[in-house]
């Protein structure tokens, strides 16, 4: 796999040139999605995911901010696809029977 550097010690380009943390096979962009869906600190962030040093994670922020409109853009084409995904699936067989069982609303 051949990886190019970036500006942000901890953040490489990977050959489809999608940012990751430099070491991990995490992308910046999942540990920017968990960061929002859950509000997370950096301490946080290394709690739940101790194998990144503080020092990936800061650099991985740092990245995100200074490609934000590119970043959030690629989010927003995520969120997108699993919409569009979970509306060709219809419903989940499994959520019927637990709704039928009054296990769920």
């Amino acid at each position: 796999m051949t990886f190019t550097t970036t500006e942000h010690k901890y953040v490489q380009l990977n050959e489809r040139g999608i940012p990751i943390i430099a070491g991990t096979t995490m992308k910046v962009v999942e540990l920017i999605e968990a960061q929002m869906a859950y509000g997370w600190s950096p301490e946080e962030i290394h709690f739940q995911h101790p194998y990144l040093s503080m020092s990936q994670i800061h650099s991985a922020l740092a990245y995100y901010w200074d490609h934000k409109l590119e970043i959030d853009a690629d989010i927003e084409r995520r969120f997108e696809y699993a919409e569009r995904m979970r509306k060709e699936a219809g419903p989940s067989p499994l959520a019927a029977r637990l709704r039928a069982q009054g296990l769920i609303k």
